[in-house]
């Protein structure tokens, strides 16, 4: 389970010294430290929950989500999630893996994201149209859609049925909220029916 100091403390609320006894805890194995302020009680549970409490606010997404999904073949080595207007890239690393933050547009951030448990725990992860448009957002602007068939089913090795099974009309919608033209052409390539995007 997560518990943050102040949760902690509360529960802790007949110790004089709370922070040594938190530290007992710690060293006895009781609380898994993940970063400052932040804890595990369980030091096998999934890394997927803590991604939100580390930094935020913030949900899954990127190659993670995708992954998550099984729309990519492999799972990358670190949890990746979107945050808005932090203005630079962070990174932690903690005993249940690496964990990434990166900007997408304030204007799409708070669109397409749903919750899924772990556990007795709930983490907030990008659908998979919005995996996919946090993840066009961040690579180089595309020119033709020779360019994005190549980072589509090469660079990303999205598989064509999986790409036609998702939702269009959320990916127009999207599209209209992150103001990027690797975006607004994969939404193109999808809702013209594989012409020229």
């Amino acid at each position: 389970m997560i518990k943050t100091t102040k949760m902690l403390c509360e529960e802790l609320d007949g110790y004089r010294d709370r922070p040594n006894k938190i530290a007992r805890m710690v060293r006895s194995g009781a609380l898994v430290p993940v970063v400052r302020g932040l804890y595990e009680t369980d030091a096998g549970a999934s890394p997927w929950p803590l991604a939100g409490c580390i930094y935020g606010p913030s949900y899954i997404s990127f190659d993670s989500a995708l992954s998550y999904y099984d729309l990519i073949p492999e799972a990358g080595r670190s949890i990746t999630s979107a945050t808005f207007r932090k203005g630079r890239a962070k990174s932690y690393e903690t005993p249940f893996g690496v964990f990434l933050y990166r900007d997408v547009p304030a204007s799409a951030f708070p669109f397409g994201i749903a919750t899924r448990r772990e556990g007795d725990a709930s983490f907030r992860i990008a659908t998979p149209e919005k995996a996919l448009c946090d993840k066009l957002y961040t690579e180089a602007p595309i020119a033709n859609r020779g360019e994005l068939e190549a980072l589509l089913y090469d660079h990303l090795r999205l598989d064509m049925e999986d790409l036609a099974a998702l939702n269009i009309d959320d990916i127009d919608f999207l599209s209209e909220r992150y103001r990027s033209r690797n975006v607004r052409r994969l939404a193109r390539y999808l809702r013209k029916g594989w012409e020229d995007a």
